[in-house]
């Protein structure tokens, strides 16, 4: 896990230098790599137009970039035959300065417009990275709004989010950057090539004859280099790992009083990441050195070689200047591609994540002739339902329940007895495996979605409030309620009260996790915007579990009013709250059990009984105790 999450974190993500990955880092590669190319490159199809100007943009600005080393030779060329003339004493022999200037305004404007073209190229290139990327997320955000719930509880959010965010971004990067770079690295390649061979084939010759030497030289650093950064990244991943642990758990370590433990194991996490980083730094670190010498060596050989050329007036010696200006230019474009070719193997690896993402499976999209019930009544049907979360195992098994409008039916039983899953599937979270669930006679999976939710309405027990001011998460329960009714509802929830002894009232802004208000007035306003949203149907999943006794009292009888006239499921876990339920379902491992109401259920004697009187301490009976 702690190895996950640094893969996951921008701490534990791989070091970048001119853009991409450093040299002998390892790359994640994708599964199919050349499949999720074609896909991504998909993205790009509608932006060809664009691309094309991107590639004759680069072409343009390297053209008049790779000329300006010639041109250059040419006025050293003159400005060398001028000194060797007057040396000789060749009567009015000198410089041509005048030449030599205009050869510098033509530098000059050869440079200004290489530099326009390349600013053009990254400027489409901007936009063009930008909208894919936009349509990409916008097809990840459709995308999770279709996803069923049981995609959301087979994968953890940070996994989700880093397809969402990371992925998306390393994609971003790569489009805007590393594909403008990969494109003038091949034109600027092919370009100092052609140049070189203008100049001399004999001199191009030598400059490719040192390329075998650098892989020769570099292959067995970075073999070794792979090992150690695998190292690295994994102890990083550990120590990323262990200090997310440590700090958003601190209150517990405190409370054990093991910060000595922890940070013994942070320091042997931390001796295995220096040793492994110092290990892969000081080899990456060899492999310039090495690259330096092999340049200086083909300088060397061009230099004489280029000399010998110039005594035989084979070439001139402008064109030794542009043809080494040339050899430096012949190796960068080289090394820029090796490093831009793991940047894209990262990108199609991540591109591969977030297609992954768009290819599961969505939920049964809603028939074309789906109803929506406008004035819904509350009734609520499961005939001989069957359910399980994998087609192998059976949770639920012809479970029957028959709830008249204004009814409140609870739910207990031990955990893993199914309570929730049950809810799940009466809003559809879920797909049945067999059987029909029925609201108002309509079998639910003849009505929309979106119709059949706002039916209900729920009060969680994990509770959800967004960052915002306390006014808009109470009037997130309905759409469009004027001020009069948010204030309504709070005070019929008992939080009117302690909202207005916050500095701001109900303006307060609740921070991302909610952390200025306690967990009992977060359930207040989740409750309040239950109250608000004036559903047919609520749902209450041990709703004032986070509440102290005395503001339990007032819940209770807030819950009792809006109860009225509603059906209302009620999935309990301390028992003495649901007694004046209509009827109770007592459910374990799947099965309801035993139903009825609670003095039925206390005067037969069985499970719901052991249950109850489990509750209580003292040994007193418990229908003497209640």
């Amino acid at each position: 896990m702690s190895e996950e999450r640094g893969r996951h974190n921008p701490i534990g993500m791989p070091g970048r230098a001119f853009g991409g990955p450093r040299m002998g880092m390892p790359v994640e590669k994708a599964k199919d790599f050349k499949g999720t190319l074609v896909r991504l490159i998909g993205y790009l199809k509608p932006r060809k137009f664009q691309l094309f100007q991107v590639l004759l943009t680069a072409i343009l600005s390297v053209i008049f970039s790779i000329v300006s080393p010639k041109v250059m030779g040419k006025a050293t060329t003159k400005l060398f035959e001028g000194l060797m003339a007057k040396y000789k004493g060749v009567p009015g022999a000198g410089v041509d300065f005048d030449y030599i200037l205009r050869i510098l305004v033509i530098l000059g404007g050869l440079y200004l417009i290489s530099a326009f073209f390349s600013y053009v190229q990254q400027f489409v290139m901007a936009g063009v990275a930008q909208k894919t990327v936009f349509d990409m997320r916008k097809d990840i955000n459709d995308k999770l709004s279709r996803l069923p719930l049981k995609f959301y509880d087979s994968h953890t959010h940070g996994e989700i989010l880093s397809r969402v965010t990371n992925d998306v971004d390393n994609i971003s990067n790569t489009l805007q950057q590393s594909i403008t770079q990969l494109i003038t690295s091949i034109i600027t390649l092919v370009g100092v090539v052609a140049m070189m061979l203008t100049i001399s084939p004999l001199m191009t010759f030598i400059c490719i004859m040192t390329l075998p030497l650098y892989v020769f030289v570099t292959k067995p650093i970075v073999s070794r280099l792979q090992k150690y950064f695998a190292a690295q990244q994994k102890a990083l991943g550990e120590l990323n790992g262990h200090v997310e642990e440590m700090y958003t758990g601190h209150r517990i370590v405190k409370a054990y009083g093991r910060e000595s433990a922890s940070i013994d194991a942070f320091n042997k996490i931390n001796d295995r990441l220096y040793e492994a980083g110092w290990k892969a730094q000081f080899i990456s670190g060899i492999i310039m050195p090495f690259m330096t010498f092999l340049n200086n060596i083909a300088y060397v050989f061009v230099s004489v070689v280029g000399g010998i050329l110039v005594t035989r007036r084979a070439i001139e010696i402008g064109d030794v200047q542009a043809f080494i200006q040339y050899s430096r230019q012949f190796t960068q474009p080289l090394n820029q591609t090796a490093n831009i070719s793991n940047i894209i193997q990262s990108t199609v690896a991540s591109a591969e994540r977030v297609f992954e993402l768009l290819d599961e499976v969505e939920e049964t999209p809603d028939s074309t002739d789906a109803m929506a019930i406008r004035f819904p009544r509350g009734e609520v049907k499961f005939q001989n339902v069957d359910f399980g979360y994998s087609e192998d195992v059976t949770l639920i098994r012809n479970m029957n329940i028959d709830v008249k409008p204004g009814q409140t039916v609870a739910i207990v039983g031990p955990t893993g007895a199914g309570k929730t899953t049950l809810v799940n599937l009466l809003m559809r979270f879920y797909e049945i495996s067999g059987g029909k669930i029925t609201v108002d006679g309509v079998d639910i999976r003849e009505l929309k979605r979106e119709s059949l939710r706002s039916i209900f309405g729920m009060v969680l027990q994990d509770t959800w409030l967004f960052n915002g001011t306390i006014r808009d998460n109470i009037a997130y329960g309905r759409e469009g309620a004027t001020d009069e009714e948010i204030v309504r509802a709070a005070k019929a929830a008992h939080a009117d009260h302690f909202i207005r002894t916050l500095p701001d009232g109900y303006d307060t802004v609740l921070n991302e996790e909610a952390s200025n208000i306690s967990q009992g007035q977060k359930q207040l306003l989740t409750i309040a915007r239950a109250i608000l949203a004036n559903p047919a149907i609520l749902i209450l999943d041990e709703a004032t579990s986070s509440v102290d006794t005395r503001t339990e009292v007032h819940i209770q009888r807030a819950m009792a009013e809006l109860m009225k006239g509603r059906t209302s499921f009620v999935i309990a876990h301390r028992l003495s709250t649901i007694r004046d339920a209509d009827f109770i379902l007592v459910m374990n491992e799947g099965s309801i059990v035993e139903k009825g109401s609670h003095k039925e259920l206390m005067a037969r004697g069985g499970f719901y009984a052991d249950l109850y009187n489990s509750q209580f301490a003292g040994g007193k009976p418990a229908e003497k105790a209640v």
